[in-house]
């Protein structure tokens, strides 16, 4: 067969688009179809998004929401508590703000795994898969996908903005694996706090003009009607790069994407609750996604790994972490939000209970605390228990796969289900697809 009658005798995906029948298949038989994977593979939603603030490098449960303040003083460390809302319950007192509020959240104290190094913990919360040989401890681990690429697989966006977004960076183990480069995270790397803040992508680059870039777009859609062989094959990196491109369109002519981007319209009494940091202007950033339709945004938050000066580090560190949590959190309740989206905050593990000869804290994933809002989490509630002296998790024992089981039930997507590899090769989304009962 000559190349012009294979070309001819093809109706590919951009042969379809290229003839105007987008439309139409955007319809009915496309809303059917759609129909038919979601009843297989989602259930009744509690949550329509996910914000996951990352702390990496493993954060003191000591020095956060599990103290231990009748523990001899190498276990308990400098750091007095603070009581909270909830009767009986208290939290690190560096966290004020969080224990004013913790009523609207729970506290998970019992999740306990074996990885304990960076690489594999990291890989293992965020993806509800232990890895499935040993990792050094700064490896980038991927032997399966991340939540954020999961669920930017199952949920997807509206149009014009990607799924799952990742500020300032991904995660090492956040990535998408088998499911493919189009479920990765769209990375925000500048800094929102800067008066010149600019996300690359979203706006025509400086010195384009708009009818310049319009008729760009216009020369790669006619060069993009010339045949190619093997057109339709699934591995096309030709048809990758084509949906890069066109999400590159669609982001720079979104409306959706330049307002939720354009966080300078928030009132100034806005962004100072949130902090005039780094990381509080990206927890406002992450609200303002979520409230534009993105189901999965990760706040990359580094610098947990406090091996030494523990104290003084975190006198300076949990004031700016609380005060942006406690504002977005109270943010989203106040626009009604917070029922619909979930605000979680982790690491890979927890940290030993003897302060070393440094003054800090190693590695210690017997135990550690996870905050969990929203998405219709009951809150001023505590979920399982450590030892006296924080040891480890010894009340209602939970896994990382009952954690990422728990993300994936409230959104809707069966945690239970079988994915499929490029080479067809069956694997659980989790392998216990348990979620924790207490968090609704």
């Amino acid at each position: 067969m000559t190349r012009t009658r294979q070309h001819r005798t093809r109706l590919s995906r951009r042969n379809t688009l290229q003839l105007g029948l987008g439309g139409w298949l955007g319809g009915s038989l496309v809303s059917a179809l759609r129909c038919v994977a979601e009843g297989k593979n989602r259930r009744r939603r509690a949550a329509d998004a996910c914000i996951l603030i990352w702390m990496d490098g493993g954060p003191s449960h000591y020095e956060t929401f599990d103290p231990k303040p009748e523990a001899p003083p190498e276990i308990r460390g400098d750091f007095g508590t603070v009581a909270t809302r909830t009767p009986g319950v208290y939290f690190s007192e560096y966290l004020p703000k969080l224990a004013a509020c913790s009523d609207k959240f729970t506290v998970i104290r019992s999740v306990r795994h074996n990885q304990g190094n960076h690489g594999a913990g990291n890989h293992y919360m965020m993806t509800g898969a232990p890895p499935r040989i040993p990792v050094g401890c700064g490896a980038f681990v991927s032997f399966h996908p991340s939540m954020g690429s999961t669920v930017a697989k199952m949920l997807g966006a509206p149009r014009g903005l990607p799924p799952y977004f990742s500020m300032p960076q991904m995660s090492r183990s956040g990535g998408p694996n088998f499911l493919g480069a189009r479920y990765a995270p769209f990375i925000v790397n500048n800094d929102p706090n800067r008066p010149d803040f600019r996300v690359r992508d979203v706006t025509i680059p400086r010195g384009v003009a708009e009818d310049r870039y319009s008729r760009r777009r216009e020369l790669r859609r006619l060069v993009d009607t010339l045949p190619r062989l093997n057109d339709e094959a699934a591995a096309d990196p030709v048809d990758t790069m084509d949906e890069f491109y066109e999400q590159a369109y669609e982001l720079v002519s979104s409306p959706q994407a330049q307002k939720a981007f354009d966080i300078g319209q928030e009132p100034d009494s806005v962004r100072e609750r949130y902090g005039r940091t780094s990381f509080g202007q990206r927890a406002l950033l992450a609200r303002r996604l979520v409230e534009a339709g993105v189901p999965f945004v990760t706040l990359y938050e580094g610098g947990w790994d406090h091996h030494s000066t523990i104290f003084s580090a975190l006198k300076k560190r949990l004031p700016v972490f609380e005060t942006a949590v406690a504002a977005l959190i109270a943010d989203l309740h106040e626009r009604g939000l917070l029922e619909r989206t979930m605000v979680i905050a982790l690491g890979e593990f927890g940290r030993t209970p003897k302060v070393n000869s440094r003054g800090g804290r190693d590695h210690w994933s017997n135990a550690m605390s996870i905050l969990f809002a929203g998405g219709g989490t009951p809150g001023g509630q505590v979920v399982g228990a450590t030892d006296r002296q924080g040891y480890s998790a010894v009340e209602r024992v939970l896994s990382p796969e009952n954690f990422v089981a728990t993300v994936y039930h409230k959104l809707g997507i069966d945690p239970g289900q079988i994915l499929y590899t490029p080479e067809g090769r069956p694997t659980m989304l989790v392998s216990d697809p348990t979620p924790i009962a207490e968090l609704g």
